[in-house]
């Protein structure tokens, strides 16, 4: 069984433009150091999987999990080395996000700017399509 990494919290994305791409995902430079960071001392992984799950106050919530193989129906972004998987139920909620990582005094953790997310709860936990 995977085990989780990290925190991650959505944001919903509403004036920013972000260009249109050919992967589902894209990584920013700080993320891809993130997970080559984490990946380092876990050579049995191959790279990391993002997936759903429902939960919080507004049913969907973000779930990032150390994977060793591709599932069948994962999708799989390959960009600056690192490799990250899209499970299924993951893949339409995900179309056009950017991933970061960002750190400040009182926290580090995953960051989903997503421009398809018209809002979010105040836990912070869930978000809505």
């Amino acid at each position: 069984m995977s085990a989780s990494l990290v925190r991650a919290t959505v944001r919903a994305v509403s004036k920013r433009k972000l260009q249109p791409t050919r992967a589902a995902l894209t990584l920013t430079p700080s993320a891809v150091n993130k997970i080559k960071q984490l990946l380092k001392d876990k050579p049995e992984h191959v790279g990391v999987k993002v997936g759903v799950r429902t939960r919080g106050c507004n049913g969907l919530s973000y779930t990032l999990e150390y994977t060793k193989t591709k599932g069948d129906s994962d999708e799989e972004v390959i960009q600056d080395g690192v490799r990250v998987f899209i499970e299924k139920k993951a893949q339409l909620t995900l179309l056009g996000t950017e991933m970061d990582y960002v750190e400040d005094k009182l926290s580090s953790e995953f960051v989903f700017n997503n421009p398809n997310i018209k809002g979010t709860c105040g836990c912070v936990e869930s978000f809505n399509i």
